[in-house]
């Protein structure tokens, strides 16, 4: 079977090219060594960034696994440990950084919801005993990516916010995709984050820019984080280029992100009609949806996934957990029904 000529590329939504305004703005940039201190276009990013989210100061980051990583280090100590969920970004795909980078031990436990409870929190805080680590953090993520972009609501935040408060932990978000958790809320992400220490959110994912991540705290942190940076080789030079795309993106990207979450339901809703298929969630939050066949493998979705890929349709095969399809700005809506067509002919053939 030869692929068609166009793909339907719903691998992630990090697969984007920059707009034709990110393009002039990344063009057009006033530069300077940030390193130093001096690019004018990431200044105003972090500035406008630590402003958006209610937050002192912010600071710009190659990638979220970054962001996230130098958020644990400047907040934490060597052998302290921190609370996260199994199924987090955090904990599966980021090359074990908190213990390798920083001598923090993570300690996974079961999401609900997208979400830890309280009572996981509090039963899990160590006491003050020397043979046994420190809690020192709890990290949350919204929208929640490995429970089909999951939007955590401020309800479910605030008993885990007052745990933590209860315990002193300080509390990083990973919000790679925040933006999407404040589309379909229709709540302001400052409203959403005030309550949290740290923040990340990624530029790449759904907003179209080609590179960065931004992390937001107050002062202390993110003169930490910046040294922490450094550290790690972040430290980049006339980098406006790229914060110039990311500027853009605040203020064109983000109000869009609503047709994605319709084309992605639509997407969804054709698929649940499929005999044996079955979508999760149901329905969907944001703009990823999991698929899942009846009696199928982690196999049997590596076969798919590359059956799919030769009808002309792009997905991912997360083992057990199915196929994820995530919708981004360069799926339109005949995309999605070449997609439905694909997944049609692949589960009933």
């Amino acid at each position: 079977m030869n692929p068609p000529n166009i793909k339907v590329d719903l691998r992630s939504d990090t697969v984007t090219h920059p707009t034709e305004e990110m393009l002039e703005a990344m063009r057009t940039a006033p530069l300077g060594d940030d390193v130093m201190g001096e690019d004018p276009t990431i200044n105003l990013l972090e500035e406008e960034s630590a402003q958006l989210l209610g937050k002192e100061a912010a600071i710009f980051v190659p990638s979220g696994t970054m962001a996230n990583s130098i958020a644990i280090g400047a907040q934490t100590r060597p052998g302290d440990e921190i609370l996260l969920m199994e199924d987090s970004h955090i904990f599966l795909y980021e090359a074990g950084g908190s213990s390798r980078l920083w001598g923090v031990h993570p300690r996974p436990i079961s999401s609900t919801d997208g979400c830890l409870t309280a009572e996981d929190i509090d039963s899990r805080i160590r006491p003050d005993d020397p043979h046994q680590p420190i809690t020192s953090m709890v990290c949350l993520e919204n929208t929640h990516n490995m429970a089909g972009g999951i939007v955590v609501s401020p309800e479910q935040m605030a008993p885990v916010i007052a745990t933590a408060k209860k315990h002193s932990l300080r509390l990083h978000l990973d919000g790679a995709r925040l933006f999407h958790a404040q589309a379909a809320l229709g709540i302001p992400a400052s409203d959403l984050v005030k309550d949290f220490d740290s923040i990340s959110f990624c530029l790449s994912k759904g907003l179209s820019c080609p590179v960065g991540s931004i992390l937001c705290g107050d002062q202390k942190t993110i003169a930490e984080a910046h040294r922490l940076r450094k550290l790690l080789g972040g430290g980049m030079r006339q980098a406006g280029v790229l914060a110039a795309a990311g500027r853009v993106a605040l203020a064109e990207s983000v109000p869009r992100l609503k047709d994605d979450h319709r084309r992605c339901q639509i997407l969804a809703e054709g698929l649940a009609n499929l005999p044996g298929i079955e979508v999760s969630p149901n329905p969907t939050h944001s703009n990823i949806v999991f698929i899942r066949k009846a009696g199928s493998t982690a196999e049997d979705y590596d076969r798919h996934q590359t059956s799919l890929e030769e009808r002309g349709v792009q997905v991912f095969s997360i083992g057990p957990r199915g196929l994820r399809a995530v919708v981004h700005r360069q799926i339109d809506d005949v995309a999605i029904e070449r997609a439905l067509e694909a997944f049609s002919a692949e589960f009933q053939s």
